[in-house]
């Protein structure tokens, strides 16, 4: 079974490089394309989704905004299976602080070079959204062009979506950028932050190898 991976917004795939997959799971990973200028979502989900075969049976997996895109992807290519990481199957799952920016269109007006490397306070703040105590939290964020990062969070706190129950949702208990308390998800990660994949790489292996060995369970309520 090929599953199609999509990681994190500004993330390549060595957060995810931990997790061990079932040795019958083929894993091709999407990068992340450059947005065009004023480039509608669609259309960008589009191009992300041209890699993907859809000739043959195949599996979506996605974390963090890579969740909120294979998401989309699976309506224009409907899968076997979406899974997403420490990511919402909705908008109605967003937190307050996101909400605001939805409301306040905040990201839409912040400029550009906010987003560049310079800009010291903005990683100050993925520090303390995505794991505050891991000092290497910056190895994993290697897609730092300021137009997709800008384009990226204004694309997070706009989407809509309509939840997908088929969709499995794995989260952190200890997630603040997507908190446990707005979502019901398929599997909670004990004491994991927004960067549980990395961090608590056994404990996803394990969910992974139950879900693709076809056995999936409802957290109970």
């Amino acid at each position: 079974m090929k599953i199609y991976i999509v990681s994190g917004l500004g993330a390549d795939f060595k957060v995810l490089e931990r997790i061990e997959f079932p040795k019958h799971c083929e894993l091709i990973f999407i990068d992340w394309l450059i947005p065009e200028k004023n480039e509608p979502f669609g259309a960008y989900v589009k191009r992300m989704a041209e890699k993907i075969d859809d000739s043959e049976p195949f599996c979506l997996l996605g974390y963090s905004f890579g969740g909120i895109i294979v998401q989309e992807i699976n309506q224009l290519k409907p899968a076997e299976k979406v899974v997403i990481l420490g990511s919402i199957k909705s908008d109605r799952e967003k937190s307050r602080f996101i909400r605001t920016g939805e409301v306040t269109k905040i990201p839409r007006i912040l400029p550009v070079s906010l987003f560049n490397d310079k800009a010291a306070n903005v990683y100050a703040v993925i520090r303390k959204l995505f794991d505050p105590k891991n000092p290497k939290l910056l190895q994993y964020f290697k897609v730092r062009d300021p137009y997709y990062l800008k384009w990226s969070v204004e694309k997070v706190s706009e989407w809509k979506f309509e939840e997908n129950p088929n969709v499995i949702q794995i989260l952190g208990d200890k997630d603040i950028v997507f908190p446990i308390r707005y979502s019901n998800p398929n599997y909670v990660v004990k004491g994991g932050t927004h960067l549980f994949p990395a961090t608590k790489s056994k404990e996803v292996s394990k969910i992974l190898s139950e879900i693709f060995s076809g056995k999936i369970e409802k957290v109970p309520d």
